[in-house]
């Protein structure tokens, strides 16, 4: 039995010639099943019902059956009467030429050029990427359902010996093209760019329908275990490892080419990548996009994306801040250096592949990215973040970045009188963490705010892992003692307990972990 016949249907099918038609084809098929059949209609011009019979024949006497080269006459004929649905039918493709073709994107799988002022196509680098157009156009529909405002091919094409999908984009510019002309609008880019990417991240997506990056982000870790040394390689796994399933969207080559600006509304494009995970996964991309992989060629990104890197550095900074909704250095550099780690980890991975070892610029690069991602790992401990939370080196100099990522996630609508109180109770608590929970040596702190309404009120939560204390054991000095008969120690702990509406302590996953709640 042949795995694959191909057949030719030309001219006219009708009632006149059907029957001839059928036994010819049968004569072909000389008693054969094969797996596929694959009927040519490339020169088929007409087709009525009594050709839809032999159809529907040669359908349930093959395993599985595929119509190529169809016109878009007779494919109007065979979605109508259903047959789109029954069998694999594919148009004919036209073709286009994209010589002299502006590239307003560019992505993992392929390129994505204008064609004129209301067309755009992409194209694919594999020349047999029919089942990868197929995927990403199934991908498209799915963000398109779920809320994500994203172009839809409407065609599918041939550009030389490869395939291309069809948008149709009226007058739109990319926000690369925006940035590069209009540099006025760099912070409207920025705002809308974080904006639509944390609506992404919001969305999220039906089990199964989406592949999980985390399992992709571990194939790159794998692969660079032989490179790295062993300690560094266990400790890159284990952070990857740890990093909970997450069934949010992920674009996954989320870059200001991808985006584009249609009529006052911004378009996702390049959808092929589309996935699920934890949002640090893409914003190890988003950084690489901007600033890793043009750390040492900063020339790089002006021929890529079209602004200089200076702007580069200022658009992923005011990125990061927008995304998070602060601007406490503390947690910008903390998200930052996390979104590094997997930067440099794809970096690295992709030079080698592409056979930077052989070449003394590429050298250049993997030991740069390598140095970097070595001097990370040394500091880094998680790689899942969360907007409402800091972490940082738990030292008494870091007490104002604390003090001031406190007040910026409670707001301007706390009285000043409850900030005070705040401040204060913070100090009390972080500078204790500061210089006694890792003494003689040093660790981190962990300061996460929520705030709640009805009643408005906020919780402070401090999570150290030094040395098991529960503060709220300590006895209460006696505030009425004289001056010479009074204690040292224990009023941080006290003010602390009279200013809060609650303070609660307890011991849990290796951690002190006390809250501070406070009515505002």
């Amino acid at each position: 039995m042949a795995d694959e016949k191909r057949l030719e249907l030309s001219g006219r099918v009708d009632s006149a010639n059907a029957a001839q038609v059928e036994r010819e084809l049968n004569a072909k098929l000389a008693g054969e099943k094969p797996v596929v059949l694959i009927l040519d209609l490339a020169k088929l011009s007409y087709i009525s019902s009594a050709g839809l019979r032999i159809l529907l024949h040669l359908r349930k006497n093959a395993g599985d059956m595929r119509l190529v080269n169809v016109s878009s006459e007779v494919y109007e004929i065979l979605e109508m009467t259903g047959f789109t649905e029954m069998m694999r039918v594919e148009k004919a493709m036209k073709t286009v030429s994209i010589e002299g073709c502006e590239e307003i994107g560019h992505g993992a799988n392929g390129s994505v050029y204008r064609i004129d002022k209301d067309t755009v196509v992409k194209v694919y680098r594999d020349p047999d990427a029919l089942d990868a157009i197929r995927e990403e156009r199934e991908k498209a529909k799915l963000a398109l359902i779920l809320g994500i405002p994203t172009a839809i091919s409407y065609d599918v094409i041939r550009v030389g010996e490869g395939y291309g999908t069809v948008f149709e984009l009226l007058n739109a510019r990319s926000f690369s093209r925006i940035i590069a002309t209009e540099p006025e609008r760099l912070n409207w880019c920025i705002r809308e760019f974080a904006e639509l990417l944390k609506k992404i991240h919001g969305t999220v997506v039906p089990a199964g329908k989406l592949p999980d990056l985390r399992e992709t982000v571990l194939g790159w870790v794998r692969f660079l275990l032989d490179y790295l040394p062993e300690a560094a390689g266990k400790k890159l796994t284990a952070l990857v490892e740890a990093v909970p399933h997450d069934d949010h969207m992920i674009h996954g080559d989320y870059h200001t080419k991808n985006l584009e600006l249609q009529n006052d509304e911004v378009l996702l494009i390049d959808m092929d990548t589309l996935s699920v995970g934890n949002p640090i996964f893409e914003l190890g991309s988003i950084y690489n996009s901007f600033i890793g992989f043009y750390e040492l060629d900063p020339d790089g990104i002006h021929r890529f994306q079209g602004f200089s890197f200076d702007t580069a550095k200022r658009f992923w900074r005011g990125f990061l801040s927008a995304y998070l909704g602060t601007n406490c250095e503390a947690k910008l550099r903390e998200v930052e250096d996390k979104a590094r780690v997997l930067g440099y980890t794809r970096l690295i991975r992709r030079n080698i592949r592409r056979g930077g070892l052989e070449t003394e610029d590429g050298r250049a690069l993997i030991e740069h990215w390598k140095t970097e991602l070595l001097e990370l790992l040394d500091r880094v401990d998680e790689l899942s973040f969360t907007r409402d939370e800091l972490i940082l080196p738990a030292k008494v100099e870091n007490l104002d970045e604390v003090q001031a990522f406190v007040g910026e996630r409670v707001g301007e609508d706390c009285s000043p009188k409850a900030q005070m109180q705040l401040d204060l109770a913070v100090e009390e608590i972080f500078v204790n963490i500061a210089n006694y929970a890792y003494a003689p040596g040093e660790g981190k702190a962990a300061v996460r705010v929520q705030v709640s309404e009805e009643p408005r009120r906020v919780d402070v939560t401090f999570r150290d892992r030094g040395v098991p204390y529960n503060p709220l054991e300590k006895e209460d000095p006696d505030v009425t003692a004289l001056a010479a008969e009074r204690k040292l120690g224990g009023l941080g702990i006290f003010l602390t307990k009279q200013l809060m509406d609650e303070v609660q302590y307890e011991y849990r996953d290796g951690q002190n972990v006390l809250t501070l709640t406070k009515r505002i």
